[in-house]
C-alpha cells in the first residue's frame, strides 16, 4: 500500500499542477445532492455534520479522479475510490432525515426539479395536456436535460415561464468546463429553444460557451424582444401596395370620390416602429389613418335627423407656395349615455401559437377586459377562440355576471396554427343566436392576422364577411404584435365587415380605441358614408387627395347604395385634405396642352367657388341613403396657414409627416423640422397627450434607420 501512495505521488509530481475549480466542485456536489434528494425524498439524508463529511468525500473524489494519471491508471483509480467509498460509508452512520429543499435552511441551496408534473404553460399557468405530441416531446427533452446537466454540472433548465417577467434578484452563473455531456446538453437545449412541435414552446436556458472553454448557462436574450419562450418573428408584416393618389386635371376629371375612413392602425403601427428606432416600411403608412386618429374640435350637428356637420376652410399649403389646401373636417352627432343602444358582441380571440408574446395574446386578453368596463351590465358578451381549430370558450353571458367572463378570460393560452377563417364563421353564428334588432350586434376580431389553416384567401374572406354584414352583425378588427402582423387582410375584413380596424401596441393604446372612443367604436350613427367633391375648373386646375388610396370609388358609386362604404360612430370627427392648384398659378404640376381645351363656362355667381361638397350617408336602421351639400367658397379661405383654424393646421402638419414617410413625392423641401414647427404652434389643448406624442414621434423620426436590425440569440 505504501508502495502505491508513492508511486501515485511522483506520478502527480510529473503533471503540472492544476487547481479544481471551485465553481465546478460546488456545482457538482449540488447536483449530486439533488439528484440523490430527487429519488429518496422521504429517506434519511443527513445531519449538517452528516453532509459535512460527505462533501469531504466528495471533494476529496473530484480532486483525486480530476487527475489526468489517475483517469489513465485503472489501479490507482481503484485504490482512490476504494478510499472515498470509506470515508463515505463512514459519514453514513451519521445521516439522518432533513428536507434538502427547506426553504428556511441558509446552509443549502434550493436547486429546481425539473418534471413532466410540473411543467407550466407560460400563459394559461396549467399543467400542459399529456395527450399533446408537443408537450410530450417537451416533457422527454427536460427529463434529458436534467440528467445531463448533473453530469456536466451545470445548473438545471427552469421550466416555469411567465407571461409577464417577474423582477427577480440577479443570480451569478457558475464557470463549469465543457465536456462532452456539456456538448451534449448544449445540442438539446438549442432543439428544446427552436420548440419541440412548436417555436412557442422554448422554455428553457441556453448556454454561452466563453474563448476560456467555460460554459455559462442563462436564459436566451433578444435585443429589444419578448421573454424567452414567447414567439419571435421578423419581416413578415404584410402590407397592401398602393401608390399615393396622383395630380388630376380638374378640366379632365372635376369631380373626386371615396369612402369615409375611421380607422386608425396605421399611425399605431407607426409609432411601435418608431419607438423600436425604425422608419415604418412605406405600405405601412396610410396618411388618412395618421390625421384621423387625433380628436379635433369640429363644430357638431344639431340633432340626430341630421348626423353630420362639415367644416371646410382653405388656406396657403406650408409646402408649396403656389398651391392651398382644402381642409375638410365632419362631425358627427354624439348619442348621450341614456340613448346608447344594448350591446350583443362576440370576442373572436386568436389563440395560436404566434400570439404566444406579451404583446399579443395577454394584451388582448388586458384590453378585452378594458372594454368590459365600459358596457352596462344586460349587455351580453361571447367568446370564441381559434388555433388549430375554433370554439366557444364562453357562451353569450350577460355583462352582469362579470367574473364568469373574466374567468373564461384568464384561462386563454397560446398554441397551435391559425384556423382564422373557421373562427369568424362560429363567430358569426354565435352573434346571430343572440342577435338585437334594436341593439348593437358585432364580432370583435382580435389577432395578429397570420391565418394559415383554412380558408386563407382574402377575396374568399372578403366575400363571406359582405354577405355576413347583410344581417345585421358588423365585424371590428383589433391587430396586435409585429414580426408576422397581417394588415392588409386585416384592412379588408374591417372595410367589407362594415367595422372599423386598429392596431394595439400598448394598453394605453387599446385605452383609447375601447374605453375613451367606445361610442364610435361600437355605436354606428351612419353606415356607408361617401363624399364626393366636384371641383370649379374656373378657379382650380389641378386637385390631389391627400391619402385615402385604399377607399376611392367610382364617380357613379356615389349615389349607388348597393356599394359599401365606411362607416362613422357616435361622436366620431372625420378629417380629408385635399392640395389644389388655384387656376393662373406659376407652377402648376401638369403642363398645358399644346393644342388647348375647352373649359367649360362657369355661371354667374359661381365663379368665387372652389368646389362644391356632397356627403352621402344611410342611417343604421334604413336603406334608403340622404344627401348633406356645402359649397365651398371664399367665405372659408384664409390668407395664410396661421390665420387657419387650430384644427387645421394641426391635422396638416400630420399630413405632411405621413407624406415624408411615404417618401416625401409632393413635400418639396419641406422637413422634420418644419412639421415640429407646425405641430407646436397648433398643440391646443391637448387633453390626452396625444399631439406632444405626436411630436416626439417625428423627432424619433430624424434619427431612425431605414430598416430594422436583424433579432437573433445570443
Amino acid at each position: 500500500m505504501t508502495d502505491d501512495i508513492k508511486k501515485l505521488k511522483a506520478a502527480f509530481k510529473q503533471q503540472p499542477h492544476i487547481s479544481p475549480r471551485k465553481a465546478a466542485k460546488k456545482v457538482a456536489i449540488e447536483q449530486a445532492m439533488a439528484a440523490f434528494d430527487e429519488k429518496n425524498l422521504r429517506g434519511h439524508q443527513g445531519t449538517g455534520l452528516g453532509t459535512r463529511l460527505k462533501d469531504t468525500a466528495i471533494a476529496a473524489y473530484e480532486t483525486l479522479i480530476g487527475r489526468r494519471p489517475m483517469r489513465l491508471n485503472p489501479a490507482l483509480v481503484g485504490g482512490a475510490s476504494l478510499s472515498v467509498m470509506l470515508v463515505a460509508a463512514l459519514s453514513a452512520s451519521y445521516i439522518q432525515t432533513r428536507d434538502w429543499n427547506d426553504p428556511f435552511d441558509s446552509k443549502q441551496p434550493v436547486v429546481p426539479k425539473i418534471s413532466k408534473d410540473n411543467l407550466i404553460d407560460g400563459v394559461s399557468g396549467q399543467k400542459p395536456s399529456s395527450k399533446a405530441k408537443d408537450q410530450s416531446e417537451v416533457a422527454t427533452l427536460k427529463r434529458e436535460l436534467d440528467d445531463d446537466a448533473r453530469q456536466a454540472a451545470l445548473p438545471a433548465p427552469v421550466a416555469e415561464l411567465q407571461t409577464q417577467p417577474q423582477p427577480t434578484a440577479p443570480v451569478a452563473a457558475p464557470q463549469v468546463s465543457i465536456g462532452a455531456p456539456a456538448q451534449n446538453l448544449a445540442r438539446k437545449q438549442k432543439k428544446m429553444s427552436r420548440g419541440a412541435g412548436h417555436r412557442s414552446e422554448s422554455r428553457v436556458r441556453t448556454l454561452k460557451i466563453r474563448p476560456d472553454g467555460t460554459v455559462v448557462a442563462r436564459a436566451p436574450v433578444f435585443p429589444d424582444s419578448p421573454p424567452p419562450g414567447t414567439y419571435v418573428d421578423q419581416g413578415r408584416d404584410q402590407f397592401e401596395t398602393v401608390a399615393p393618389n396622383p395630380v388630376k386635371l380638374t378640366s379632365e376629371t372635376p369631380v373626386s370620390t371615396f369612402s369615409i375612413d375611421v380607422d386608425t392602425a396605421s399611425y399605431s403601427f407607426m409609432r411601435s416602429s418608431l419607438n423600436r428606432n425604425v422608419l415604418p416600411q412605406k405600405n405601412a403608412v396610410r396618411v388618412e389613418e395618421l390625421i384621423n386618429y387625433f380628436p379635433y374640435d369640429y363644430a357638431k350637428p344639431d340633432s340626430k335627423s341630421v348626423p353630420f356637420k362639415a367644416n371646410v376652410s382653405v388656406y396657403p399649403s406650408p409646402w408649396n407656395a403656389d398651391r392651398k389646401l382644402m381642409h375638410i373636417g365632419i362631425a358627427g352627432f354624439d348619442v348621450k349615455e341614456t340613448e346608447k343602444p344594448h350591446s350583443n358582441l362576440v370576442f373572436l380571440l386568436d389563440t395560436s401559437g404566434s400570439m404566444n408574446a406579451p404583446n399579443k395574446l395577454p394584451l388582448v386578453v388586458n384590453s378585452m377586459k378594458l372594454l368590459l368596463e365600459t358596457l352596462r351590465p344586460d349587455d351580453t358578451v361571447a367568446i370564441v377562440t381559434y388555433a388549430g381549430n375554433a370554439g366557444t370558450a364562453l357562451e353569450p353571458t350577460q355583462v352582469k355576471d362579470k367574473t364568469k367572463i373574466l374567468a373564461a378570460l384568464n384561462k386563454l393560452n397560446s398554441r397551435g396554427s391559425t384556423a382564422g377563417a373557421e373562427g369568424i364563421r362560429q363567430a358569426y353564428e354565435l352573434a346571430q343566436q343572440s342577435f338585437r334588432k334594436d341593439g348593437v350586434n358585432r364580432v370583435i376580431l382580435a389577432t395578429d392576422g397570420d391565418f394559415n389553416v383554412g380558408i386563407t384567401d382574402r377575396n374568399e374572406l372578403k366575400s363571406f364577411v359582405e354577405r355576413k354584414r347583410k344581417t345585421g352583425v358588423f365585424l371590428s378588427v383589433l391587430g396586435f404584435g409585429r414580426g408576422n402582423y397581417n394588415d392588409a387582410l386585416m384592412q379588408t375584413l374591417a372595410q367589407n365587415g362594415n367595422g372599423n380596424a386598429a392596431y394595439i401596441d400598448t394598453l394605453n393604446e387599446a385605452r383609447k380605441v375601447l374605453v375613451e372612443e367606445a361610442s364610435s367604436t361600437l355605436f354606428p350613427i351612419a353606415k356607408d358614408v361617401k363624399i364626393q367633391v366636384e371641383f370649379n375648373p374656373y378657379t382650380v386646375s389641378e386637385y390631389r387627395l391627400i391619402g385615402y388610396e385604399t377607399r376611392m370609388l367610382k364617380r357613379q358609386d356615389f349615389n349607388n347604395d348597393k356599394v359599401d362604404a365606411g362607416d362613422i360612430g357616435a361622436g366620431h370627427r372625420v378629417t380629408a385634405i385635399y392640395e389644389i392648384t388655384p387656376k393662373g398659378s406659376k407652377s402648376p404640376s401638369v403642363d398645358m396642352l399644346r393644342y388647348g381645351t375647352s373649359t367649360k363656362k362657369v355661371t354667374t355667381g359661381k365663379t368665387d367657388e372652389y368646389g362644391f361638397l356632397k356627403i352621402r350617408y344611410t342611417l343604421p336602421s334604413d336603406t334608403k341613403s340622404k344627401l348633406i351639400t356645402t359649397p365651398v367658397n371664399s367665405g372659408s379661405e384664409f390668407a395664410s396657414i396661421k390665420a387657419a383654424p387650430v384644427e387645421a393646421r394641426f391635422s396638416t402638419a400630420v399630413a405632411a409627416f405621413g407624406q415624408m414617410l411615404k417618401g416625401g413625392q409632393y413635400t418639396g423641401s419641406y422637413n422634420y423640422d418644419d412639421v415640429i414647427a407646425l405641430a407646436q404652434s397648433s398643440k391646443g389643448q391637448d387633453e390626452f397627450g396625444y399631439r406632444a406624442e405626436f411630436i416626439n414621434l417625428v423627432r424619433l423620426a430624424k434619427s431612425a434607420p431605414a430598416m430594422d436590425t436583424l433579432k437573433t440569440p445570443r
